[in-house]
């Protein structure tokens, strides 16, 4: 099945990168520097052709990725070196910083060697409730439920719905269903038994509460013990934190640093939202985050970073490394600037 969303988005980068807009515009709307969004780095993934493949890049991309960006005059530093930056409007020439969300193992196993080659910083934000199995990952959890049958009955307030997954084009479907349902119609707090409930009612027996594909404690502290890598906090549980109650929100938000603190021995100064599009962050979301007296906070809003954003350190936009645009010519596209307003309603200075 053919993302039509996808389709139109690499025709506009092939056409900005084609028609040479990128590399003209790059002078005037590149920005002071850039933060990359990555998930998981593996060479094997285990669903190579599942519906969630686009969270994932290969080691050897990012190492083609990075070499890149540093031939074409990017520094990359930490993640506070780069909140130094913007503060000062860098002018010492492009910058970039590296983050990486919910603190998959092949971060470590397979991510960490490339950036080890290349001296590179990365920030890792770490969910506590991921890591204990307190919450799911629950866009692979529903994969797996939608593999494991070829129909599901849902049950619902309105009673029970019967989803077609007979087919490839039937289960992508039903993963867009079951997506839509979980993030729309159920409230966030219920999100996990909805899911677990929709496996029993199915027959379908569930791994382990928490995934082999995330670290375990020990692994973090050891991630947080190497000089290049900086552990910052994702909420206690992945939630979506515009879904919940502002004491709910403030508990996600504020209750992390103290767990990280005593997991780790150091308190996180840099957060990253669950979700960081519109219908997850917005300006109660970024005061909490700001109130609870982070340095910075990133979003999933794509765009480069220009010196305006020293006034909104807790909105701040990221470009996505990821699985749907594994090409270098693409990245350089996205890094050129041109993209930003294209993807947000022709703003510039993209926050929330």
């Amino acid at each position: 099945m053919i993302d039509g969303g996808e389709a139109i988005r690499k025709l506009a980068l092939n056409l900005a990168r084609y028609s040479g807009l990128a590399p003209l515009a790059k002078p005037f709307i590149g920005g002071v520097g850039v933060i990359l969004m990555l998930h998981r780095v593996t060479a094997t993934p285990e669903k190579p052709n599942g519906v969630n493949r686009h969270l994932n890049i290969a080691p050897g991309f990012l190492d083609i990725v990075i070499a890149d960006m540093k031939a074409n005059g990017y520094r990359f530093v930490t993640l506070d070196e780069a909140i130094e930056r913007i503060k000062a409007g860098d002018k010492d020439g492009q910058f970039a910083t590296i983050t990486a969300d919910d603190a998959y193992r092949d971060n470590m196993t397979e991510a960490l060697p490339v950036l080890e080659k290349h001296g590179t910083p990365i920030t890792i934000y770490v969910a506590p409730g991921l890591i204990d199995g307190a919450a799911d990952l629950w866009w692979d959890v529903v994969e797996d439920i939608v593999n494991a049958r070829d129909r599901l009955t849902l049950t619902t307030p309105d009673g029970p719905v019967t989803i077609d997954c007979s087919n490839r084009g039937k289960k992508v479907q039903a993963n867009a269903r079951l997506h839509a349902y979980l993030t729309l119609k159920v409230h966030e707090q219920d999100q996990r038994a909805v899911l677990r409930d929709l496996a029993r009612s199915n027959d379908i027996e569930l791994g382990g509460p928490r995934p082999s594909t995330l670290m375990n404690w020990d692994e973090i502290r050891t991630m947080a013990g190497h000089p290049l890598v900086t552990i910052g906090a994702h909420s206690v549980n992945h939630c979506n934190l515009k879904r919940l109650s502002e004491s709910d929100a403030r508990h996600e938000i504020g209750d992390v640093k103290r767990i990280l603190q005593t997991k780790l021995g150091e308190e996180p100064r840099h957060f990253a939202y669950p979700y960081g599009h519109a219908s997850a962050v917005g300006r109660r979301e970024v005061g909490l985050v700001r109130d609870a007296g982070y340095a910075s906070a990133v979003t999933t809003r794509h765009g480069v970073l220009r010196a305006e954003h020293a006034g909104f350190l807790h909105a701040l936009p990221r470009i996505s490394v990821n699985g749907r645009y594994q090409s270098i010519a693409h990245i350089r596209t996205m890094l050129s600037g041109v993209t930003t307003p294209l993807a947000n309603a022709g703003k510039t200075v993209v926050t929330i």
